[in-house]
């Protein structure tokens, strides 16, 4: 249970950095002016904080309800399996609903969906490779 706990914190706090990481970046930046319009000016970091670590835990809870029937024979491969789960469920449901909605360029969402891929399949790992199934 422990290990949960720890597990689930340290993830959402890698949510929220990676999230960072990948939105704030010049590449980024440049890539999302298109949202600039309705892009809030500044971000409530203590709710961003909460959120993510709520994240965090919803998905460690998901992953060690799902770990057995998960693809792979290691914690490792299961978690990368989680990982393109999420991926798919998360980032390429989402841009592929910005693709049909809004007018964005194929640039913007070819971004959100390499980088949102790379951002899950870490988490998969971390998952794979630090939860093991409760006894």
């Amino acid at each position: 249970m422990w290990n949960y706990i720890l597990i689930s914190v340290i993830s959402g706090f890698a949510f929220g950095t990676m999230d960072a990481i990948i939105n704030a970046n010049p590449l980024a930046q440049r890539l999302m002016t298109v949202y600039q319009p309705i892009a809030r000016q500044s971000v409530n970091m203590t709710a961003g904080i909460i959120i993510d670590l709520l994240y965090g835990f919803v998905l460690a809870g998901l992953f060690l309800l799902l770990r057995d029937s998960l693809p792979g024979n290691t914690g490792l491969v299961k978690g990368l399996s989680f990982g393109l789960i999420l991926w798919f469920l998360r980032v390429v449901m989402y841009a592929v609903t910005q693709w049909m909605t809004i007018n964005l360029p194929a640039n913007t969402i070819w971004y959100i969906i390499l980088s949102g891929l790379l951002e899950m399949l870490i988490l998969g790992a971390l998952y794979g490779l630090a939860l093991k199934p409760w006894s």
